[in-house]
């Protein structure tokens, strides 16, 4: 895939290290002919959340498809840190630091919490040893201490959410791109995950990519937003600014634009 000198530059210590970026350039993907991405630029550096918004069916999961490699873009391409990733197969990609969620929950649920997060750290390359450890750090961090011994199945829909959070940071993402990840919480839940997330970026120098159709969560948390409307960019820049544009207000956000 790269030679051994770039595998050094991108291995996930490197780029925490030194600084990176995810960078998408004009990428486009198709189905049947149709753009569900239309020209789409963005980027995200360690250390900083972006906010990737819109109206169902906007583009948002196709964005993190194509960047993860589930999907291969028909036009554009995708940079981690100046090397071309696109194209790459999934496993590699999450194996340079770029991690995802997804919108359905998808926990073994026939293996406990802690096993759940322990397999997520060896399939990244750690020791068993190593991985138990790490996820006993993660369930203390996300408040899932005292279900370690439970069968995921067994939890509630907002404390599958934060396994499922804790089992990416487990594989030690650079770039993790959450989907949804506060859909099905209350008020008081989404409270505690935007305390967890708002942390990340600082304690363990990553970049995090959000979509949620939670303005509260997303107002407060992220430091910039990029806005999607049938697959195509229709606003970017900081939080202030994008929650005042018009075309981001008339397509998703509505006249009170969360004031």
């Amino acid at each position: 895939m790269f030679a051994d000198s770039s595998m050094d530059k991108l291995s996930p210590p490197y780029l925490k290290d030194k600084g990176a970026k995810l960078v998408v350039d004009a990428v486009s993907v198709e189905f049947d002919g149709l753009r569900a991405l239309d020209q789409v630029s963005l980027e995200i550096a360690t250390g900083e959340i972006l906010g990737l918004i819109g109206p169902n069916g906007s583009g948002k999961t196709t964005m993190v498809n194509a960047i993860t490699g589930q999907l291969i873009p028909a036009e554009g391409r995708i940079n981690l840190a100046g090397y071309d990733i696109t194209g790459l197969p999934p496993r590699n990609i999450a194996l340079l630091g770029v991690l995802r969620s997804f919108q359905i929950v998808r926990l073994f649920s026939n293996l406990t919490v802690s096993e759940n997060v322990e397999s997520a750290a060896v399939a990244g390359g750690l020791s068993r040893r190593t991985a138990r450890r790490r996820a006993q750090e993660l369930l203390q961090e996300f408040g899932l201490w005292d279900y370690r011994d439970q069968a995921a199945n067994a939890l509630s829909y907002g404390d599958k959410r934060r396994v499922e959070i804790a089992r990416a940071l487990a594989a030690d993402p650079v770039f993790l791109l959450l989907d949804e990840p506060a859909a099905g919480m209350n008020e008081v839940e989404s409270d505690v995950l935007l305390e967890l997330l708002a942390e990340l970026p600082v304690q363990r120098g990553i970049g995090l990519l959000i979509i949620d159709h939670d303005m509260r969560l997303i107002m407060r948390l992220c430091h910039r937003l990029h806005v999607l409307a049938s697959g195509r960019t229709i606003g970017e820049g900081d939080v202030d600014t994008v929650r005042r544009m018009p075309a981001v207000v008339q397509a998703y956000l509505g006249s009170d634009a969360y004031a």
